[in-house]
């Protein structure tokens, strides 16, 4: 879905009860609603809200890394589910808290890339620095896999290795 018409298209066959699958080229559920809210005059987002939280029923995005052994990919993805929760931030245009929510949705088969990050890293089936490149919150990350934050250690080198003597690291993204 790349312009209004065709996403105005979706919300209403979704409204009528056909099941629409649509692709978007964004890098989280998040990112997804806001840019299905943002194709629309500013007049129209509130009522475009209210649509979406009422007939969205979930978001699946997808991030290809390089496995740690060998060639080719592996995917991370993130899986938000359109419990009331959701669609209630949604609704009330508060989609910045909706990872939030992933967190504390596991139980009804949420996960955030960070929670396929770890789980890829700790298979041993990509590595580290592949998971520090494609984290959205790298601090996030190393926190999950026990390691000392990005503020507090050494840069990383090619290995994902601290490099001695190097200046620490303010931020990283």
């Amino acid at each position: 879905m790349r312009d209004l018409e065709t996403i105005g298209a979706a919300l209403t066959i979704a409204e009528t009860g056909h099941l629409v699958f649509a692709t978007l080229h964004t890098n989280s559920a998040m990112e997804s609603i806001n840019r299905i809210i943002d194709v629309f005059p500013s007049h129209q987002q509130p009522q475009v809200r209210a649509q979406l939280a009422f007939v969205l029923e979930g978001v699946i995005t997808q991030t290809l890394l390089q496995k740690a052994k060998g060639r080719g990919r592996v995917m991370a993805p993130e899986i938000m589910v359109c419990t009331p929760a959701i669609r209630a931030l949604i609704r009330d245009n508060k989609v910045h808290q909706i990872e939030s929510s992933m967190q504390a949705g596991k139980k009804y088969g949420m996960q955030t890339l960070n929670d396929s990050l770890y789980q890829l890293y700790m298979t041993r089936q990509v590595a580290k620095e592949e998971c520090l490149r494609a984290a959205p919150n790298a601090n996030d990350f190393l926190r999950m896999i026990g390691e000392p934050l990005l503020d507090e250690a050494e840069p990383l080198g090619p290995a994902g290795h601290p490099q001695p003597g190097a200046s620490r690291i303010a931020t990283r993204r």
